[in-house]
């Protein structure tokens, strides 16, 4: 329950305010207390034909749907049948779940297996990838930070990124820690994510933001890793430190989360740690693994259930932990404020999404605020929270299986629970639903089949050679054995290519993006002697401050 309905590869901002069908979960439907009203106080004087009574509390945090003080624990006690569904229902190897309330661990619990291939089970200390929930975190880092008076969330970051650079001088100049930590920089969405890809490095990705057209600057949202990014790394640098070291100084180290870490080194590390899986003709898989220290305060952390459940507890205390202040309360305020409209409203009563530092901030059905953020590597890891602040109650879930929307289901399922008694919507079939549409590939020659009598292509030396993008560097295109390869830097990644038409090849890309088939496109140079450009659709994703595409790459 949230906000918006909204999907983002990699990081979601998901919640959902629609049903449609799939698991029912009929047997962990709740009942709900009424609860007795509170007491009306002597009115005051009023106007004739007036009952005005002063406000028991204040109005932008009431809500006129009580939460009688048994609702939670019997929302934890259908806790263990909700996963126990989903997982059958879906297969899902492994998840952790904790529950914190009003300053204590209620629930910390594993499900599943760490990896398929060894059957060893998850317990409440396995170590997951975050994904995308390392950008809460992140926040509460940088604020942290602000409440030392290292920097503010208003300061500009280029004082301590002094190589960084966008493509607008007065944004380059301007655009600071709030703005890239609410994706309002103007930087297109995702920008930098296949460099990643690719094998670049974090220093070569943030060099090349520069080189793309910006949307217009703090009036619209684009979800960008290597955006929040750059502003962790230039807010730890104005501390003296690498990301990773401000993230155990500022957070991990104050609250004891001790196996929580923003390097990779430190997850493989770790024996309790869970593999990542993917799910490909309905079965389960353990392909890939991941490292994401190029994008480390977007998507690079890596935790457990008990230790995420102290920095819940934190976040709900306003920056107290255990009776002792360690990150500003007005600061992490800041990051808990809506900053940008992150979904739109679809009818006129719709709510509309918004998006703190770090963080999707919203109201729920009953006008409560709540905080959560979703994370996935589609390669195989999906994580979700929900803050409910005015009740100091969080949930956390983690799963090392691709995104298909069971950790926004367990934690959607749960405040239904709490909020009103009983389930209210079908959310594991809105979030399948919603995230399946993260795995449609938008390629021209997707779904399609290959002329039956195509144009042949020229002979190989028309094609091969070397092309430059600006963005992605210098490819070349070479004949082996009768095929033609696409080498990308910098590894390179070698990409077979497949003759479709004429000039037109299929190509495959690989990595966390990646979703099949994809269009390699040549066009001859004015006598038709050999190619002039090699256009790859699935790099041509963004554009330079001209209007000409990155993935147009020019003969060399």
């Amino acid at each position: 329950m949230g906000d918006s309905v909204g999907l983002s590869r990699r990081g979601f901002v998901l919640s959902a305010g629609a049903v449609t069908a799939g698991l029912g979960l009929g047997s962990v439907m709740g009942t709900a207390s009424a609860g007795a009203a509170p007491a009306a106080p002597a009115a005051t004087a009023a106007p004739a034909g007036l009952n005005l009574h002063p406000p028991a509390v204040n109005p932008t945090t009431q809500s006129l749907v009580p939460i009688p003080a048994d609702r939670v624990a019997n929302a934890v006690g259908f806790l263990d049948d909700i996963i126990g569904q989903l997982l059958a229902a879906t297969g899902v190897p492994g998840l952790a779940a904790s529950v914190v309330y009003r300053g204590q661990l209620l629930y910390a619990k594993g499900f599943g297996v760490r990896d398929i291939d060894t059957g060893v089970p998850v317990d409440a200390k396995t170590v997951f990838h975050l994904a995308s929930v390392s950008k809460s975190l992140s926040s509460t880092v940088v604020a942290g930070l602000v409440g030392r008076k290292v920097v503010q969330w208003a300061d500009p970051i280029v004082p301590h990124l002094p190589d960084f650079a966008l493509s607008v001088p007065y944004v380059t100049d301007n655009v600071s820690y709030g703005d890239m930590f609410s994706h309002t920089s103007g930087l297109p969405d995702h920008a930098g994510d296949l460099l990643e890809d690719l094998g670049y490095d974090q220093q070569f990705i943030l060099h090349a933001l520069r080189l793309l057209r910006l949307n217009p600057f703090r009036s619209t949202y684009d979800y960008t890793n290597f955006g929040l990014t750059a502003a962790g790394v230039s807010a730890a640098a104005a501390a003296g430190m690498d990301w990773a070291s401000a993230g155990d100084s500022v957070l991990f180290g104050p609250l004891g989360m001790s196996v929580t870490s923003y390097r990779y080194s430190d997850f493989v590390a770790q024996a309790d740690r869970a593999a990542m899986h993917v799910r490909i003709d309905g079965k389960w898989y353990q392909k890939y693994t991941r490292d994401a220290d190029s994008e480390a305060p977007a998507g690079g952390a890596s935790s457990n259930v008990l230790d995420l459940a102290k920095w819940m507890m934190l976040k709900l205390a306003n920056g107290t932990w255990q009776g002792k202040p360690v990150i500003d309360s007005a600061a992490l305020l800041e990051a808990n404020t809506p900053r940008s409209v992150s979904g739109s409203p679809g009818t006129s009563g719709s709510r509309t999404g918004f998006y703190g530092f770090g963080t999707n901030v919203g109201d729920d059905y009953s006008g409560r605020v709540r905080l959560n953020h979703s994370g996935a590597f589609f390669q195989g890891a999906a994580t979700n929270y929900v803050l409910l602040p005015d009740q100091q109650l969080g949930i956390m879930v983690l799963t090392n299986g691709m995104p298909i929307g069971v950790p926004e289901a367990v934690n959607s399922y749960f405040m239904d629970l709490v909020t009103g008694g009983q389930i209210e919507n079908d959310w594991f079939g809105l979030y399948s639903q919603l995230i399946a549409q993260g795995y449609v590939n938008p390629s021209e020659l997707a779904g399609k089949k290959p002329p039956s009598h195509p144009t042949p292509a020229q002979p190989d030396s028309f094609y091969t050679g070397t092309y430059h993008s600006e963005f992605y560097g210098t490819v070349t295109v070479v004949a082996r054995d009768g095929t033609l390869h696409v080498l990308m830097p910098p590894k390179p990644t070698d990409y077979p290519l497949e003759h479709w038409d004429g000039n037109l090849y299929a190509l495959f890309p690989v990595g966390e993006n990646a979703l099949g088939i994809s269009a390699a496109t040549f066009a001859p140079d004015q006598n038709n002697d050999r190619a002039a450009t090699l256009t790859l659709e699935y790099y041509n994703n963004s554009e330079y401050p001209d209007g000409t595409g990155i993935g147009i790459f020019n003969r060399q």
